[in-house]
């Protein structure tokens, strides 16, 4: 299904009747599909779409929206605040602590996607072009399994061209 249908088939039920879950997590589905089957444009122009049906593009201001995104990004972190070292994939946690993860950290993907979308920043191409910068600050020959800053890494090309 292209991005077009995805948009005019999304909808938002009045309660959850399990639709709103996604492929790989829902109890019937076996298919081990990832999230990228929906694009950043897709989520950009929904958001657009709601902020404005509810006129609200007058309040989402750059600096409203990074506002609510630092406080998302607060929820986020009262999450994590009082748990030990957590491991990858969350396999101590309940379902609902997940789903309560999900929802903040995807509040936190909306209000940057309206940002940057309010900021005229197409936020795809601004990523690929970060990967780029930082492969080259970070080139894996120097820096595999290390997490040393990028200046580290520079100081020692310094120090051998000096030798």
């Amino acid at each position: 299904m292209g991005e077009v249908e995805q948009e005019k088939s999304l909808h938002v039920p009045d309660r959850d009747d399990g639709e709103l879950q996604h492929p790989r997590h829902h109890p019937h589905n076996n298919n081990n599909s990832s999230s990228s089957d929906v694009s950043l444009a897709l989520l950009t122009r929904l958001m657009a779409h709601f902020a404005s049906e509810r006129d609200w593009d007058k309040l989402h201001s750059p600096r409203n929206l990074l506002l609510a995104l630092v406080g998302e990004v607060g929820e986020v972190s009262e999450i994590f605040q009082w748990k030990d070292e957590v491991p990858k994939g969350l396999p101590d946690w309940s379902v609902e602590e997940k789903e309560h993860l999900g929802e903040e950290l995807s509040d936190v993907l909306l209000y940057l996607l309206r940002l940057a979308d309010i900021c005229r920043i197409d936020l795809g191409d601004a990523a690929l072009k970060k990967l780029k910068k930082k492969a080259l600050k970070y080139p894996v020959e120097k820096c595999k399994g290390l997490s040393h800053k990028y200046t580290a890494y520079k100081n020692e090309e310094l120090e051998a061209r000096e030798v």
